[in-house]
């Protein structure tokens, strides 16, 4: 839960992790990639990661007070990055009362990112770092759970797709949060919304990543008429910090799912290892960090590092 508004190696031994990073320092964390013609599904679809063996790193900033190149300044002790995906918290869905339809919006601090792609968006993707824009409620009665019908869901689907292309994202996160429905006559959540959006997006957007936060209304509501969410997604993670819990999201195999997830500024290094020795003990594909702050938090981070990929994290 927010605090704020807001296949793969398996290693029984961190030992042997470090000995096969010295042996193959340039292998990716995951070297599927969507080939010509292959269809948009959960495991078809696979980000172009990066750095060593071992779960992709996936990290939240919370850019209202946070520098999102914070994600690309981390690196393990080799040389590759230390976490694959950054995701920008957040944009949101508001209600427009008169046309009585969902918009995306961006606060001055998520636009000030997107609007200075060139300096925040791709500085990061020429590190090979993937970067998510993640959707949230905003109090308004409008969410990804309640969209009254199929065409309402596409015509939110497009306003996503024309951002992810205007900004150079790559891709879309879901967080089915803060939407307080039933607000300004909204509808209830109910169990065709949420397909319904992801199947227009992926249609959209083939080649991107989906992925989705694993809490709130959407969470009890991943089928519809026999097309499942984890069909048409690329990852779930858990969203209960300091905790273990593997997302319900059938269609998903391990190494799209993130059980382990951490509040960088409040959850103990001791429990982030913990989590991270789970993680690679049960060979899970997301390793999910939130809350990525200014400043050097490159010693608490190799508590997860030195676990998942045998190495400590330094700081740029």
């Amino acid at each position: 839960m927010r605090t704020q508004l807001n296949s793969w190696l398996k290693t029984a031994q961190a030992v042997s992790v470090f000995a096969l990073l010295l042996f193959t320092a340039a292998c990716k964390k995951d070297d599927n990639k969507l080939a010509s013609g292959e269809t948009a599904s959960a495991n078809a679809v696979k980000a172009n990661a990066i750095g060593v063996s071992g779960p992709k790193g996936v990290c939240y900033v919370e850019v209202n007070n946070s520098d999102l190149r914070n994600v690309g300044r981390y690196k393990l002790a080799s040389g590759q990055q230390l976490f694959d995906i950054a995701i920008i918290f957040a944009a949101n869905i508001n209600y427009n009362t008169s046309t009585q339809k969902a918009e995306l919006y961006f606060n001055q601090n998520v636009a000030n990112v997107l609007n200075n792609k060139a300096t925040y968006i791709q500085s990061l993707q020429s590190k090979g770092i993937k970067v998510l824009l993640s959707i949230l409620g905003n109090h308004q009665g409008a969410g990804i759970s309640n969209f009254p019908n199929q065409a309402a869901a596409q015509a939110f689907a497009q306003q996503l797709s024309n951002a992810v292309t205007t900004y150079g994202l790559d891709g879309i996160d879901f967080d089915d949060e803060y939407a307080d429905y039933g607000t300004n006559g909204t509808g209830q959540p109910n169990s065709s919304s949420f397909v319904y959006l992801v199947s227009a997006l992926r249609q959209l957007m083939p080649n991107k990543i989906i992925s989705f936060y694993y809490y709130g209304p959407a969470a009890s509501r991943l089928s519809f008429n026999g097309v499942t969410v984890g069909s048409k997604i690329n990852y779930s993670w858990n969203a209960i910090y300091g905790s273990y819990a593997v997302p319900n999201v059938p269609g998903l195999s391990k190494a799209n799912l993130g059980p382990a997830a951490i509040d960088i500024t409040t959850t103990s290094g001791a429990t982030a290892a913990s989590l991270a020795t789970q993680t690679v003990n049960n060979a899970y594909g997301i390793y999910l960090y939130y809350n990525l702050a200014d400043g050097d938090y490159h010693s608490y981070l190799s508590n997860v590092s030195n676990v998942l990929y045998g190495q400590p994290t330094v700081y740029n």
